[in-house]
């Protein structure tokens, strides 16, 4: 019998394991760079906890089972619901604000599309953060994130595109969308659609062909999003044209939070796009997406501003801003530009024996270098040299020392770059030192 993974389920070998390995290191070190502490939550939690959060609906894509003890329970397929309950249950004694990173497999019983970065098990790295009110929150994350894309290779291939979801609920109320969120699935979908479907989809909404074809005219005008200055002038364009408080209230976030980012140096990746929604109904304000500059992918990260949902869970009234990369459309953005690892960072050093004889004092050197710091091994299979030497290149080390060469001087090793070929002599006891 043959045993294959199930359906939208991927296995990982070398060194496509040590590629993930390697791109999850990265985004440690930048998350701690950025401030970032790390939280993790378990694979499975009550299925109420993701009720709470999204409804019913959040069933059709959730792997859910009863327990042994007739609970039912599902595997976590987002991580947000998962921090929230930590930092409900810690609010009383955590320090403010609170940045968390977390990385963790997830699972969702969607179909699966492998070339468009969806699978049914896929890992997420979430960042949040807890406990401030302004968009200085929202410009760390998403200095935080950019960070994070450059170190792990995708520096130059995503854009960042945002907005407020005040802004966009008073532009529907301005063109007399009667049904905000039908106006929010049209204006999601405006990319994806005939300007044809997006009038028919408006009309569900309540707005008229006027308004459909002013609107499409608008977004097109946007295109693949405005530059801070650009922005400044389009959104004041709409507060001329009668958009309400809310609003209003939502372009001063946008233009404060452009701004900061502009001060970052981060002018060059962020946009200001309005038909960014986000389709999840409990954020309250900003909101914001990645995308790859070129081709038609889907969005690296998305995330914004949910400054209810601590309350919902039974907190107290806690801001928080946060977003979530996925794995899958990550390495697609990684792989198309060349930039994917080849794996874990390539092994130091590799002691070839010569000669069966000096396999004990091969394992002796690697113990001795590995001890001091220096990632270092040998070959247990005692085969020829030649066969070692090809084995210390096929895993790019970058120097092998060589043990047991009769022309070497009593004492010493002869260490071999494996780069240019050159040779030298080290003292037997000075080889750690020398790494």
């Amino acid at each position: 019998m043959t045993f294959t993974p199930l359906r939208g389920f991927r296995d990982y070998p070398p060194p496509e394991a040590g590629a993930r390995s390697e791109i999850r290191r990265r985004i440690r070190l930048a998350a701690r760079r950025a401030g970032f502490t790390e939280l993790e939550t378990p694979a499975v939690e009550s299925f109420e906890l993701y009720q709470v959060k999204s409804g019913e609906e959040i069933a059709k894509q959730t792997w859910t089972f009863t327990d042994k003890g007739g609970r039912p329970v599902a595997l976590a397929s987002e991580t947000t619901p998962s921090v929230v309950r930590v930092f409900v249950d810690r609010a009383r004694s955590e320090p403010l604000p609170a940045k968390w990173l977390t990385i963790a497999k997830t699972w969702r019983y969607e179909e699966p599309q492998v070339g468009a970065g969806r699978t049914r098990e896929f890992t997420q790295f979430n960042l949040d953060i807890f406990g401030v009110t302004g968009v200085e929150a929202d410009a760390d994350l998403l200095a935080a994130a950019s960070l994070v894309l450059d170190e792990v290779g995708a520096a130059g291939l995503y854009a960042i595109r945002i907005n407020d979801r005040a802004v966009a609920e008073g532009l529907g109320r301005l063109y007399g969308a009667a049904d905000l969120d039908r106006f929010f699935q049209a204006v999601d979908r405006f990319r994806k659609t005939s300007a044809s479907d997006f009038a028919s989809a408006l009309a569900l909404a309540g707005v008229g062909p006027t308004g459909a074809r002013e609107l499409a005219g608008q977004f097109t005008e946007v295109g693949a999003g405005l530059a801070p200055q650009a922005a400044e002038a389009f959104l004041g364009r709409w507060v001329d044209r009668g958009l309400d408080l809310a609003a209003r209230k939502g372009v001063e976030r946008l233009r404060r939070l452009l701004a900061l980012l502009d001060a970052a140096g981060l002018a060059d990746r962020v946009r200001f796009d309005p038909t960014v929604v986000r389709g999840l109904a409990y954020y309250t304000s900003t909101v914001f997406e990645a995308f790859a500059r070129t081709g038609d992918s889907r969005s690296v990260f998305g995330g914004g501003r949910y400054d209810h949902l601590v309350e919902l869970f039974g907190g107290p009234p806690t801001p928080v801003t946060g977003l979530a990369i996925g794995d899958q459309t990550l390495e697609l953005l990684l792989r198309g530009a060349g930039r994917w690892p080849e794996g874990e960072p390539p092994l130091d050093t590799y002691v070839v024996a010569v000669d069966s004889a000096q396999i004990p004092e091969a394992f002796a050197i690697v113990s001795e270098l590995r001890r001091a710091g220096v990632s270092a091994d040998c070959d247990p299979l005692a085969r020829s040299m030649s066969r070692q030497l090809k084995e210390a290149a096929r895993r790019r080390c970058r120097r092998a020392l060589l043990v047991g060469l009769k022309e070497a001087t009593p004492g010493a090793v002869v260490e071999r770059d494996l780069a240019t070929g050159a040779q030298r002599e080290l003292a037997r006891d000075a080889l750690a030192r020398s790494a």
